[in-house]
């Protein structure tokens, strides 16, 4: 007999109040929970099942094409081929002079205003609220990498209200696609330029493809990197051993990222539909059915990583899953370890601490 499943409401003002207590309540009380949106997984070992098994949780799980979070075996591997070498370790090395140069002027300006009033040497009040949109999305991948205009207009800046792939960022995307193509071979030699080259299975790329992997980038620096900065940097104001420990040893700074994203992560669930019946311990699962992974939830499993506040970057990262786990694993990590490491980096030499 199929055991009813438990229900919950994520979008409750009292689980959105305190997301991460009601997370760790949800998972203790059991595996998984049921809203009108679909089924959720907190667990750990579930989590890392379902994304590590497309053919019975399939990606495409979306009404739009997104390339290649929403595409399935076999043609992911030929869009993770094209992409991933964007993320190469050469590109990044070359690209993070001019990170470090925004993130310093960033920083800097913050310092100055802070010195302006009266502050002390320690971390400026920047936007730090749990899983805020700040300062981090403005100068980094958006413009930077992709080679797009510094200069943003504001109907296109991320606003807590706007989803990932919201039009906005989808007009600024095709915008770009437009504006190169007028430029021929004129168009500057950066990443938005090569992926118009780029071909697949033979053919020049669709242009709604191109738009998709575009949205994908931008939208991953102005949601994404500002909420992962903010709780770096609000961990961080909370526990100035550490700042103090990354200002001696900045060779340990990427791995101190991962886990302060690990305890508090603001990536918080991926979609998958069911394509056949499955069990999840004592429960079933119809095909067709919507799942989600909580990876937030999953980075917090006691099971695995016992206290799940405590600081242990060393013990914990063979099991963290903040960029995902499987063939989705994020293709990006390489660019969001590189920028926010720098960030870091200027905001703790800017900040000296306290004797």
């Amino acid at each position: 007999m199929r055991r009813p499943i438990p229900t919950w409401s994520p979008l409750s003002q009292e689980v959105l109040a305190d997301q991460l207590g009601a997370y760790d309540r949800m998972r203790a009380a059991g595996p998984l929970a049921e809203s009108p949106r679909g089924v959720t997984l907190f667990r750990h070992a579930d989590v890392v099942a379902a994304a590590s098994d497309p053919a019975v949780f399939s990606s495409a799980a979306s009404a739009r094409r997104a390339v290649p979070n929403a595409i399935d075996p076999p043609e992911h591997a030929a869009w993770r081929a094209l992409i991933d070498p964007f993320f190469a370790p050469a590109r990044m090395a070359a690209l993070e002079p001019r990170v470090r140069e925004v993130a310093e002027a960033i920083v800097g300006a913050a310092a100055r205003r802070q010195h302006r009033r009266g502050g002390r040497d320690r971390l400026p009040p920047l936007p730090c609220a749990p899983r805020p949109h700040g300062w981090a999305g403005k100068a980094s991948r958006t413009s930077c990498w992709p080679g797009w205009p510094t200069t943003m207009p504001p109907h296109a800046a991320a606003t807590p209200s706007a989803p990932p792939r919201s039009p906005r960022r989808s007009t600024r995307s095709c915008a770009q696609v437009r504006r190169r193509r007028r430029l021929g071979a004129a168009a500057p030699a950066d990443p938005t330029t090569e992926l118009l080259a780029a071909t697949f299975a033979g053919a020049p790329l669709e242009e709604g493809d191109i738009v998709s992997i575009l949205r994908n980038w931008t939208a991953g620096d102005l949601a994404s990197m500002a909420a992962a900065l903010g709780v770096v940097v609000h961990f961080l104001a909370d526990h100035p051993e550490v700042q103090q420990d990354l200002r001696s040893h900045p060779a340990r700074t990427a791995a101190a990222i991962d886990e302060m994203l690990r305890i508090d992560d603001p990536f918080l669930v991926n979609r998958r539909v069911t394509t056949s019946t499955v069990r999840i311990g004592d429960h079933e699962l119809a095909a067709g059915g919507r799942v989600y992974l909580n990876w937030t939830s999953a980075n917090r499993d006691e099971a695995v990583f016992g206290n799940p506040q405590a600081y242990r970057p060393e013990q914990h990262a063979p099991h963290n899953l903040v960029y995902g786990v499987g063939i989705h694993a994020c293709p990006g990590r390489p660019l969001a370890t590189m920028e926010l490491v720098v960030a870091v980096q200027a905001l703790l030499q800017a900040t000296p601490g306290e004797d």
